[in-house]
């Protein structure tokens, strides 16, 4: 078979699949969101099931062996506690990792769901919700969230339910972008002719919104929903570094970067803080390649 006989052939068993398809063939053909996915899911396992291989336990402290750098016994030394820095490093994955998830998740339901109302009725209600939108928007979101996370300091919140307040305080102020993305490809898609036909059926206007316009805006929902959750990580991480995230004994990689402000530490016990800064590093950069991946493969104009 020739050349051209194979690209007519490739054009054509292109053109019979789903957009759906199209988009991860296209997706899988991408290096790099490939690498990025591979990265993420070992990083992802090995947080899940490390720490159930682990000798030590998570909260337990040795002060003789306090401070030691990488040995047999202990392959990334230990804090200054005594504590065992790569079962920390995992367990505090674990967090990061779920601080971002869950974070994303409240964003995305209530920025649909707003961009999904406010794009479908229009009128007082789109002026309303997107009101209400641009008031979330102009707020520095840095600032608020040290002083959300201060308050919460001050009310003496138990370290082990920290963790929930900063998922919720995170969701709760970063969804505006999504809810102007969803709104603007429903104001385009409700003038369509599948809509009409809904409207001629007399379908009630909660599942015209949530099972014939939502589903045409996954696309854009999933490729702003995984960059995201690397936002969120990076948004925990500098909580945490700041004290105002999550509290020690429990260890997520933002608290465990916070050694370096102490400058003996920092140049004389590189492995206190070099391994959270890279494991930070590498995830986000895992999950902007997934991202990015998604983004090219959902973009009509990167059709080959």
């Amino acid at each position: 078979m020739s050349k051209k006989e194979i690209a007519v052939n490739s054009v054509q068993e292109e053109k019979i699949l789903s957009p759906m398809a199209m988009a991860m063939k296209r997706f899988w053909r991408n290096k790099l969101a490939i690498i990025g996915l591979v990265t993420l899911a070992v990083v992802t396992l090995l947080c899940i099931f490390g720490p159930m291989l682990s000798p030590y336990e998570i909260l337990q402290t040795n002060i003789i062996n306090a401070k030691k750098p990488p040995s047999m016994e202990h392959w990334l030394g230990t804090d200054v506690a005594g504590r065992d820095v790569l079962l920390r490093l995992l367990y505090g994955g674990r967090i990061s990792i779920l601080v971002g998830v869950v974070s994303t998740l409240i964003t995305v339901v209530i920025g649909v769901v707003i961009g999904g109302i406010a794009g479908f009725y229009g009128g007082k209600i789109d002026a309303f919700l997107m009101r209400v939108t641009d008031v979330f928007m102009s707020l520095p979101l840095m600032p608020i969230l040290l002083v959300l996370a201060s308050i919460i300091s001050d009310l003496r919140v138990p370290p082990e339910e920290r963790i929930y307040s900063v998922m919720f305080i995170i969701g709760i102020l970063t969804w505006p972008t999504l809810a102007r993305l969803v709104r603007g490809q429903i104001l385009s898609l409700r003038e369509q002719e599948f809509m009409m036909a809904t409207e001629a059926l007399g379908i009630r206007d909660s599942r015209k919104i949530f099972r014939h316009l939502i589903p045409n805006v996954i696309p854009v929902i999933i490729v702003t929903a995984t960059i995201g959750i690397s936002g969120s990580i990076i948004l925990e991480s500098t909580l945490s570094f700041l004290g105002l995230g999550v509290a020690p004994p429990y260890p997520s990689w933002g608290n465990m970067v916070n050694v370096v402000n102490d400058f003996k530490e920092f140049r004389l016990r590189p492995w206190l803080w070099v391994p959270p800064g890279v494991m930070i590093f590498i995830t986000t950069m895992a999950i902007n390649f997934v991202g990015n991946g998604l983004r090219d493969a959902f973009d009509p104009k990167m059709k080959r």
